[in-house]
């Protein structure tokens, strides 16, 4: 799985203390959401981020270290813009900003990941591999 990276889990020495197996496929830019600062870092609507792609198989893991259980992240998918070879979407991590104190807002109605998932269903947003 490729994963777009934006936080933490953008340091090796951080994600070597997480997962057994991974490999940085090269710098990204995921376009229509921003950073925003709370308890750890998460996204918001509207802007770019910078970050990287990791490709890992080690989903469980992952999941568990940011929560998506507990609730206090979710996990989705997104298209993913790199040549051929690469798969058609990344993975990235949103989290809660009610839970992590950060400044953000999510339209809509529902729980946190109904509106992540709203948001993400009826706007353009993608992770760009850079070259």
């Amino acid at each position: 799985m490729d994963v777009f990276v934006y936080g933490t889990l953008t340091e090796p020495d951080r994600v070597g203390e997480v997962l057994d197996s991974f490999v940085f496929v090269g710098p990204a830019t995921l376009s229509g959401l921003r950073t925003v600062e709370g308890r750890y870092p998460t996204l918001a609507p509207g802007g770019e981020t910078a970050g990287r792609l990791l490709r890992t198989d080690e989903t469980g893991t992952l999941d568990a270290y940011e929560g998506v259980d507990d609730g206090l992240y979710v996990r989705v998918s997104v298209p993913l813009d790199a040549p051929d070879g690469h798969p058609e979407e990344a993975a990235l991590y949103v989290g809660d900003p009610d839970r992590l104190g950060a400044d953000a807002t999510w339209p809509g109605d529902g729980g946190f990941r109904e509106r992540v998932r709203e948001y993400l269903d009826r706007t353009e947003v993608a992770v760009r591999l850079d070259p």
